[in-house]
């Protein structure tokens, strides 16, 4: 497959780009048939990665999905599951949300038009999408909402799930790329999180102008900042698999091995689950390069890594589709997408059939601010030298000492604990007689640390507006401290009950 010629009907050669490559500064000319046919690519793979991974999805953690575990794909799949199942399109319609807003006003965008809009939407959230809604809902923008002081989950994948739109607003163009995954990317994100989603979307980019994934890969990591740990962990992927090219387990378990264990998320810490950006996307690198440039393997492996079993294989095979083009997805896959090219992404009103042509529009737009050329029948991109983006590192100096239980239903009696350690994470959540009440009910919850009252906590009961844990500081004074919360105003109907404290050394 490598230094591939794109031939279509009527034998015109559109795209030929050499897998050989050098980090400088050159142009590159793409058929206008070209980029749209790439860009469709890249949404239709990553619907279809949504649907054949979707019934998988965290059902296996820290374990590879077995051999004998069938991953089916029936007939008129994706048309059924986007009637049936929408949320599990998160990764599409999160990502429509900032299309939408580029849309209406223009790629100079501020970034709290991006923030409200995702923060107002009708989807649900969770992790760092939720924190960040919550933050946002309660004054704490963007860049705060998704730093990891303000936010628990800011390592998660939310925004590598989320970024294929800056990639395909870029076709060449890793620097824009990067650009378009800053702000946006720390309305939720941070550090390795937020990395996820620059690594994602400077795949795509490359894959207008590379016919070789290994190339696209390799290349796209040098926006990364080498001193981080999620470079070194793609930078270890891609060895492994130069010095393994055959053996995709045992690549998987090396990763296991070393970069296994979650230090953010609350829920992930001490627990085989895992959410974290940097183990995730090692699983879309071995997808990538195991799958040998083929889309069902491709898909396969990606899936077979387990944990975020739909939006890792998502983003594999949108990055692979860019590369290769709509046009070469195979017949299997793309004819039961094709019938579902007019059917609404929910809470978006948007079709893929529309996302392709607003997505295609804003490309041209891209080029053009870039200092490129858009011509009657192709567009002259200017790619430049690529750099890392700036390094930012999330949850220094923590180590995760112990997960205790804590089982307590909190009221108007104050509940204690007591740990050493200088930062803690109390999780829990609410419980209801009848969930279709007290909607508009939120707790006021009084926290104090070492005699000193915290400021208040709001615990809305609306899963929309909800907290992802009840409270968190992780900028303590190491040694021992007493924490004691209970609730203002106490409802017989809802009551928080927490279920255990997560504490640093």
């Amino acid at each position: 497959m490598k230094n591939r010629i794109l031939l279509f009907a009527a034998g015109t050669i559109l795209l030929a780009i050499s897998a050989v490559s050098c980090n400088c500064s050159k142009e590159v000319t793409i058929s206008k048939d070209v980029l749209m046919d790439k860009i469709k690519g890249g949404w239709a793979a990553q619907t279809i990665g949504c649907t054949y991974g979707g019934p998988t999805e965290f059902r296996y953690r820290s374990v590879m999905i077995p051999d004998s575990v069938e991953i089916a794909w029936p007939d008129n799949y994706v048309h059924t599951t986007m009637i049936y199942n929408k949320n599990l399109y998160d990764d599409v319609y999160m990502d429509l949300t900032f299309v939408k807003v580029f849309d209406e006003y223009g790629l100079d965008a501020p970034v709290d038009s991006f923030a409200t809009a995702f923060a107002n939407a009708g989807y649900n959230l969770w992790h760092a999408n939720q924190q960040a809604r919550y933050n946002i809902l309660h004054g704490i923008m963007p860049p705060e909402s998704g730093h990891w002081l303000n936010n628990p989950h800011a390592d998660d994948i939310d925004f590598q799930i989320e970024a294929d739109y800056a990639g395909l607003m870029a076709p060449g163009m890793v620097d824009a790329a990067c650009y378009y995954s800053d702000g946006i990317g720390h309305i939720m994100n941070y550090g390795d999180g937020w990395y996820g989603g620059v690594y994602v979307a400077a795949m795509y980019s490359l894959a207008f102008v590379y016919n070789d994934v290994n190339t696209i890969v390799t290349e796209a990591l040098r926006a990364i900042p080498e001193e981080s740990r999620y470079y070194k962990c793609m930078q270890d992927v891609i060895r492994w698999h130069a010095e393994n090219p055959s053996d995709w387990k045992a690549t998987w378990q090396l990763v296991e091995d070393n970069y296994g264990q979650d230090i953010g998320c609350p829920g992930g810490v001490f627990n085989p689950y895992n959410i974290d950006a940097v183990i995730n996307s090692a699983y879309i690198l071995i997808g990538l390069l195991y799958g040998e440039e083929d889309f069902e393997k491709t898909l396969e492996i990606s899936t077979r890594c387990g944990q975020d079993s739909d939006c890792n294989p998502a983003s594999a095979a949108g990055i692979l589709a860019t590369m290769q083009g709509y046009s070469n997805i195979p017949p299997k896959f793309l004819e039961p997408l094709k019938a579902a090219e007019d059917l609404e992404f929910a809470y978006t009103g948007m079709s893929l059939n529309q996302t392709y042509q607003m997505s295609y529009d804003q490309a041209l737009k891209v080029v053009a601010e870039y200092g490129g050329k858009v011509g009657e029948n192709d567009v002259t991109v200017k790619m430049r030298k690529i750099r890392p983006v700036r390094l930012e590192q999330g949850f220094e100096g923590l180590v995760p000492q112990g997960n205790y239980e804590f089982k307590r239903v909190f009221a108007d009696t104050a509940s204690t604990f007591e740990f050493d350690g200088k930062a803690v994470v109390l999780c829990g959540r609410y419980k209801k007689n009848d969930w279709s009440l007290l909607v508009d009910y939120v707790a006021r919850i009084e926290v104090t640390l070492d005699g000193e009252v915290q400021p208040i906590v709001e615990f809305p009961c609306c899963s929309r507006g909800r907290l992802e844990q009840i409270w968190f500081n992780y900028q303590l004074e190491p040694g021992h401290h007493t924490v004691s919360v209970r609730v203002l105003n106490p409802e017989k109907e809802a009551w928080i009950e927490s279920s255990s404290y997560l504490v640093y050394d």
